[in-house]
């Protein structure tokens, strides 16, 4: 978007990654909502088609605000009119440095995770968001425990009645063929053969998009197709090492067989996950799918920017940090104006594309001395995905995030086949749950955006027999 903005000037993009991430396959599925693949390009691609563009390949170790320059891991420095960070987020891993914990969040270290798992007889997975929802979902020949802190899986986009609805999907046998992977992975020569040792969240690569996991042969070494046992309502409270766990003379359990069933474990395994409700799993090797956290390390040294809760940098609705001629967007930064009552944030593929086009044309807009309104994809939050192979819409405060207990919520569920949930304040709709192909979400993107009172249709808004579509055209 710069190059575009700027084609006269130099356009540094400095990345400690060989390779950089692409958009392709775009598609606008409505007004807010935009479907993608994330693709892996070598940055020669880029930099044939805007021949402004240099693409430095190095990891930033200092930056000087007052002095306009950055310093690269490799030595160098460039002076900077303008700089605009987008140094994502990293794994925040339930613990560091344990060579039995994987954290996921980037296409090397899903690698590394599916190596592992060729071997693996049983693996514990950590986390209830995206990530872990479709790990879980897709793991086959291999025992799976799923510790998740909430009472039902796949908090962060659903609520209880979406996870009764998908959970039938875990316990089907799998029939689909695996998809081809639509991701190609360049490897830059000489980088292959060290490999990556699996904790050194030092390097850090970019974040997967949201189909990640197609392609990649995710299967365990045992025969069978989906097992898996889900611990709600719990944390990890410690992980032994085998040698730990045979001096603490404690008993860890098989893989539960049916509601009652515990045994205890005759097998060894080699690391064992303690969990905050007693219980004690053995396993090959833990999964960390626990979310990410802003990757600010290099840029806070000597500089004072404003940092959210988050731990993101705090922007303003241009998109500029606390330091002047300095803008940040993705999942570095922290949204800090005065939000839409239907968008927050999350830090997910599609904001971090919304947000470093919009960056851009801040960018240009204040060096340009001109004025700018805020981009209308922060009016609704609006997400588009695929979960245990259904399509997944959330628009809104789909989860009643922030509203108390003043609103109500409307369901429409055929087993197998949709999931329908709007959330309604005052006969007004504020957010929605699609799951499957409902055809519903350009009519409750509109409904949400527009803020009709909705009262008089009460309960037939849901109604089946009504073509609510037509209705609202």
């Amino acid at each position: 978007k710069l190059a575009a903005e700027f084609p006269t000037e130099d356009i540094f993009l400095v990345t400690a990654s060989p390779v950089i991430k692409a958009v392709t396959n775009f598609k606008q599925v409505s007004k807010t909502l935009e479907e993608f693949d994330v693709e892996e390009q070598p940055s020669s691609l880029l930099e044939t088609r805007y021949p402004n563009i240099r693409v430095i390949q190095s990891g930033v170790k200092q930056l000087k605000n007052d002095e306009h320059k950055i310093y690269t891991e490799d030595g160098k420095e460039y002076i900077y009119e303008k700089l605009c960070l987008c140094a994502g987020a990293k794994p925040n891993l339930i613990v560091e440095g344990n060579p039995y914990v994987l954290g996921i969040r980037d296409t090397d270290s899903a690698q590394a995770f599916q190596k592992n798992l060729a071997q693996a007889e049983r693996i514990v997975v950590v986390g209830n968001g995206g990530i872990a929802l479709e790990l879980v979902y897709e793991i086959q020949g291999c025992e799976v425990i799923w510790a998740i802190k909430d009472k039902a899986i796949g908090n962060t986009f659903f609520d209880a009645g979406a996870a009764e609805f998908l959970l039938p999907k875990l316990t089907a046998e799998s029939q689909e063929t695996p998809i081809v992977c639509k991701r190609t992975k360049y490897t830059v020569e000489g980088n292959e053969e060290k490999g990556r040792p699996t904790g050194a969240p030092d390097k850090l690569g970019s974040a997967l998009g949201p189909d990640w996991h197609e392609g990649l042969h995710l299967k365990g070494s045992k025969e069978f197709s989906h097992k898996v046992h889900i611990e709600v309502l719990c944390e990890v409270k410690k992980i032994h090492l085998q040698q730990e766990f045979i001096q603490l003379q404690q008993t860890s359990l098989t893989f539960p067989k049916g509601e009652k069933n515990v045994e205890a474990d005759e097998v060894l395994w080699p690391v064992y996950v303690e969990l905050t409700n007693g219980k004690i799993y053995g396993c090959n090797f833990i999964v960390s799918a626990t979310g990410v956290v802003p990757n600010v390390e290099p840029f806070l040294d000597g500089n004072n920017f404003a940092v959210g809760e988050d731990g993101g940098l705090k922007v303003d609705k241009h998109m500029h940090t606390s330091l002047p001629d300095v803008f940040a967007a993705g999942d570095i930064c922290t949204a800090a104006w005065e939000p839409s009552p239907v968008w927050h944030q999350m830090r997910l593929w599609t904001q971090a594309r919304q947000m470093g086009w919009y960056a851009a044309k801040c960018m240009a807009a204040d060096a340009l001395g001109e004025s700018i309104d805020m981009d209308f994809s922060f009016e609704l939050f609006a997400h588009i995905t695929k979960f245990f192979n259904y399509k997944v819409v959330v628009l809104g405060k789909y989860n009643a995030q922030g509203l108390g207990s003043d609103h109500e919520l409307m369901l429409r569920c055929t087993k197998g086949h949709e999931y329908v949930k709007v959330v309604m304040q005052n006969g007004r709709m504020m957010g929605a749950v699609l799951i499957g192909e409902t055809d519903l979400e350009e009519t409750f993107e509109n409904l949400i955006l527009n803020q009709m009172d909705l009262s008089a249709y009460g309960e037939d808004l849901l109604n089946p027999d009504i073509d609510i579509e037509d209705y609202f055209d």
